[in-house]
């Protein structure tokens, strides 16, 4: 009876060890949680979307990716009491100084209005017809904390460069994918393959860099 209860101790610490940490996604997005899912789930962690802890949007009051990225996560750690992960990103174009940049998702005034965006867009390059002036950056920053007051966050920070379209091209992606002229591809990210563009995009590199952080800094 007593190596029965050590074999079953044993197996009780094998099956803690092999229990997955709960990484809190500061974002409602699926599509998001998925994509970081498959790439964490390999190093022990299982993302879950905030709302499924009643945690409310963060207001973004940072001037840069990163700032947001971070206000974010700490917001998700503070109110679920677990180690959450937040991504900013957006959208930069050289000849605009940056812009649409932290604006990206309401850069026409409207939160999640891509036609509106896009439309904007266009706009203020028509002074602009050559590909070398439209110059621009996807860009992700990432902030995954322990806690909500963790002095040591692991930021991660990635751009995906090309060029700001005459008019839209394809009809995958979401946001400015469609004018979105990927460097040395010829194709905008609304016409790669989903497999493609997961592997080459901002949001993929940045999750790398991260990954990559947390060998090194396991949480």
């Amino acid at each position: 009876m007593q190596q029965v209860k050590v074999q079953e101790n044993k197996q009780d610490q094998v099956n803690t060890k092999l229990k997955p940490t709960v990484l809190v996604l500061a974002s409602n997005n699926a599509g998001k949680a998925r994509e970081f899912g498959e790439m964490l789930s390999p190093l022990g962690f299982e993302v879950k979307l905030q709302r499924e802890f009643n945690v409310p949007e963060a207001e973004e009051t940072g001037k840069s990716f990163i700032e947001n990225a971070l206000l974010k996560a700490r917001h998700a750690a503070a109110v679920s009491g677990l180690p959450a992960l937040a991504d900013d990103s957006g959208i930069c174009v050289d000849v605009l100084g940056g812009a649409p940049g932290i604006l990206s998702a309401r850069f026409c005034g409207v939160h999640g209005d891509d036609q509106g965006n896009n439309d904007k867009l266009l706009k203020l390059l028509e002074p602009y017809p050559q590909s070398c002036d439209r110059g621009a950056h996807y860009v992700c920053a990432l902030a995954l904390v322990r806690h909500a007051d963790d002095p040591l966050p692991l930021t991660a920070v990635a751009t995906w460069d090309g060029y700001i379209g005459q008019r839209p091209l394809g009809n995958g992606g979401f946001g400015y994918d469609p004018l979105f002229e990927v460097e040395n591809r010829g194709f905008t990210a609304a016409q790669l393959p989903e497999e493609i563009k997961n592997l080459i995009s901002h949001r993929a590199r940045a999750l790398k860099k991260l990954c990559a952080l947390l060998e090194i800094y396991p949480l």
